[in-house]
């Protein structure tokens, strides 16, 4: 693939409330480990704050992460503040509370009257007096319950200047409208990328009429999700357009998602330096009306 410009400013800006991010970010799951969440995970550090350091040069200014992101070795919050310390005016840290691990790695979810600690945790972890964006982050399990009590007490928060902007992820439609009741939602942070349903498609179509950022995550893995995209895994419409272009697999889906609309980010995670500056490029990549169609195709 040709590029113009290899920065993150190449596919443009939108708004998280007041702040102004450009819509290639960065997603820190796979800084502790390639496979996320396993205990035989493992990563070097210092190859994960290089490539932390290498994502701000190319222009990132978003990096998504949470506190319950880490390894027995790493801790994403942590790898965060060590390498981008004392960090740039421009740079909007977004992390997710209600999920979370304990030390050996068992998972557990927090009542609302927990979450300020969690909220506490990513503060000190990161060494932050605020938290720029808190996404509540709703369990598989809730998809059908209401999130007003945590959503409230994340509101309360923010009130107390603790959060500066609020957003939700997992969510239906009905919990972004019962969240938006509550307090303003500033992005969604919902799985999406080729092959959607028509479902997650109307929820993204839908941010975009309110103004709210739509923020997949597995745009790149698809139905792999933590395990990524098997080696002989692609859809053969992926690979076609790739051939195309010059371009890789994961340039093509990166592509496709952020001409889903203008209000749609990008946060594809690596531990990579090769592939963090091939999911940046992305942004450069221009697909004809004929591949996006073929791409659209894909179920």
């Amino acid at each position: 693939m040709t590029a113009r410009t290899n920065t993150a400013a190449s596919a443009g800006t939108w708004k998280l409330g007041d702040l102004t991010v450009n819509r290639i970010g960065f997603g820190a799951m796979r800084l502790t480990g390639r496979a996320a969440f396993t205990a035989g995970a493992g990563a070097d550090r210092e190859r994960s704050i290089s490539v932390l350091r290498r994502a701000v040069e190319l222009g990132v200014n978003h990096i998504d992460t949470a506190a319950y992101y880490f390894s027995p070795r790493l801790s994403a919050n942590e790898l965060i503040n060590r390498a981008l310390a004392p960090y740039p005016d421009d740079l909007v840290i977004a992390t997710k509370v209600w999920p979370a691990r304990s030390p050996s790695g068992e998972w557990w979810w927090a009542e609302p009257e927990q979450l300020r600690g969690q909220v506490e945790e990513n503060l000190r972890q990161l060494g932050r007096d605020h938290l720029d964006v808190v996404n509540l982050r709703v369990p598989p399990s809730g998809k059908a319950g209401s999130i007003a009590d945590h959503f409230g007490a994340l509101a309360d928060l923010r009130d107390a200047g603790l959060i500066r902007h609020l957003g939700v992820s997992n969510v239906t439609p009905a919990q972004l409208a019962e969240a938006q009741a509550i307090a303003p939602v500033v992005c969604v942070q919902n799985p999406f990328g080729v092959g959607s349903t028509a479902g997650q498609r109307e929820l993204l179509r839908s941010c975009g009429e309110q103004g709210i950022a739509f923020v997949p995550f597995f745009a790149i893995a698809g139905a792999g999700r933590e395990a990524g995209l098997a080696g002989d895994g692609e859809h053969e419409s992926v690979l076609a357009v790739a051939r195309a272009h010059g371009a890789t697999p994961a340039q093509v889906r990166l592509a496709w998602t952020l001409r889903q609309g203008p209000h749609v980010l990008a946060i594809p995670g690596t531990g990579d330096p090769g592939h963090l500056a091939e999911n940046v490029a992305a942004g450069t990549l221009t697909l004809s009306d004929d591949e996006l169609d073929r791409l659209q195709s894909i179920g």
